[in-house]
């Protein structure tokens, strides 16, 4: 159980850091101003979030044979087929939640760097 859990974190943690990068982009894109750096940052963590969440829906019920985890998984590791699909759903709904959650909270963070400029009328 704990090599899906750290297989699943791999995979979600590598989709993360490439949405980061993009987003990270804009950013550098927009540093001439900050403020509107930061909104456009926090926007777009929150778009995140909500692909992150829909994953974790989606998870449920997407077939565990066509997840990018069973593909990564050896096969010595891959579980029993009675109960694989939800083994594999549970293990990859609370990997995208937790990601999600940690992603809201950058979100809330860009989005109150951005009021405080705001405030600081920068």
């Amino acid at each position: 159980m704990e090599i899906l859990r750290r297989v699943a974190f791999e995979i979600v943690m590598r989709a993360c850091l490439f949405g980061s990068l993009a987003i990270f982009c804009v950013m550098v894109g927009l540093s001439f101003e900050p403020r509107a750096a930061f909104k456009a940052g926090g926007f777009l963590t929150l778009v995140m979030v909500g692909v992150l969440w829909l994953k974790a829906v989606e998870a449920r019920t997407k077939d565990h044979r066509r997840m990018e985890m069973w593909l990564y998984l050896p096969k010595e590791h891959r579980p029993p087929p009675a109960y694989a699909q939800s083994v594999s759903a549970m293990v990859m709904r609370e990997t995208y939640l937790s990601f999600a959650r940690r992603t809201a909270v950058v979100s809330i963070v860009m989005w109150v760097l951005a009021l405080l400029l705001e405030l600081a009328g920068i």
